[in-house]
């Protein structure tokens, strides 16, 4: 029978990980958990991978060349995601072990989190909640922005950023877009160049992360922002220059920044950003809804499915790499 090791802790289990999906591989193939509050990542991992056939990863976990090189039966490593950077695809290729992602399903839940970071800025909600809070009901009078009549400027196009622009254009928001590998289909979206973009009033990233997109948002592009407008990333911090970000915003430069991911731990907004006082930060959240997670749950319990009946995965990485999939495959 095949083996399944699912490496998320208790923790992700419980919010990132359906335990209908577990029970569902249950119905596949023998299961084997983490079972502990910690990562398992380097001996650790491979010690708890020993003899099984499929691990079925965390973000948590990553797939080194240690890893495919002390575990020679491993058949597949999918993970539990879009982003495969914590993975070494050429290492795995090399040990013939196939890699497999999952579809993002998590376009809406990133997108209305984007919507609702442009919100609490604009009308100023988290300064004011604070205050509040604090027993202080006599607040200074500051005409906060409607997201209607509005601009925003989307960077990167793709499944997060065409959502974005649909919540954005029902607020009745003016809506540009930056992509230079995409033309533009949507009537209500303009495209533009970057620094038309970036001449909005709210920026919002949703790019890919790519050795390209590194650190795009430097001293530079915030210098082309206007001080009384707001950046909202829920890219990947990578593409953000936190110190050119921290001058923006302490200086002037931009009037604030709603952060769901950072350079901090775990992805999320980095301490120090998120303690300045024109700065909502949440800790890489935008994706943690039961639809989002459980959409990609299901989708690892249908391509395992599809490996244990002979066939390749849609998102298979590497398969032409692959030479251990026999082992998967039901007796005839």
């Amino acid at each position: 029978m095949v083996k399944i090791l699912i490496t998320h802790n208790n923790d992700l289990l419980q919010n990132f990980y359906s335990l209908e999906a577990v029970e569902a591989l249950r119905g596949l193939a023998e299961v084997r958990l983490n079972g502990t509050d910690t990562p398992l990542r380097g001996r650790d991992l491979i010690a708890a991978a020993q003899d099984v056939d499929i691990i079925l990863s965390d973000r948590l976990a990553p797939g080194t060349p240690e890893v495919f090189a002390a575990l020679p039966e491993l058949a597949v490593y999918m993970r539990c995601a879009v982003d495969i950077r914590n993975i070494d695809v050429a290492a795995a290729s090399d040990a013939g072990t196939l890699v497999v992602r999952c579809s993002a399903g998590y376009g809406d839940a990133v997108a209305e989190t984007a919507l609702g970071l442009v919100i609490a800025l604009g009308r100023r909600f988290a300064i004011c909640d604070r205050l509040y809070k604090q027993g202080i009901a006599d607040q200074p009078m500051v005409l906060g922005r409607q997201l209607a009549g509005s601009s925003m400027g989307i960077i990167g196009f793709g499944a997060i950023g065409s959502r974005i622009a649909d919540l954005a254009i029902a607020a009745r928001m003016k809506v540009l877009a930056f992509d230079p590998y995409k033309r533009l289909v949507n009537g209500c979206v303009t495209q533009a160049d970057l620094d038309t973009v970036l001449g909005c009033d709210f920026v919002v990233c949703a790019a890919y992360a790519t050795p390209e997109t590194e650190r795009m948002m430097n001293r530079d592009a915030f210098a082309r922002m206007r001080p009384d407008a707001y950046f909202v990333n829920v890219a990947r911090g990578i593409v953000v220059d936190e110190d050119a970000l921290e001058e923006a915003l302490t200086t002037g430069g931009i009037a604030g920044a709603g952060l769901d991911v950072g350079m901090g731990h775990d992805e999320q907004p980095h301490p120090r950003l998120a303690a300045l006082p024109n700065v909502i930060a949440v800790p890489h959240v935008a994706g943690l809804t039961r639809a989002a997670t459980d959409h990609q749950a299901f989708e690892t319990v249908r391509q395992i499915r599809d490996l244990i009946d002979g066939k390749l995965p849609e998102l298979a990485v590497n398969g032409h790499m692959a030479r251990r999939l026999d082992r998967l495959r039901r007796p005839a």
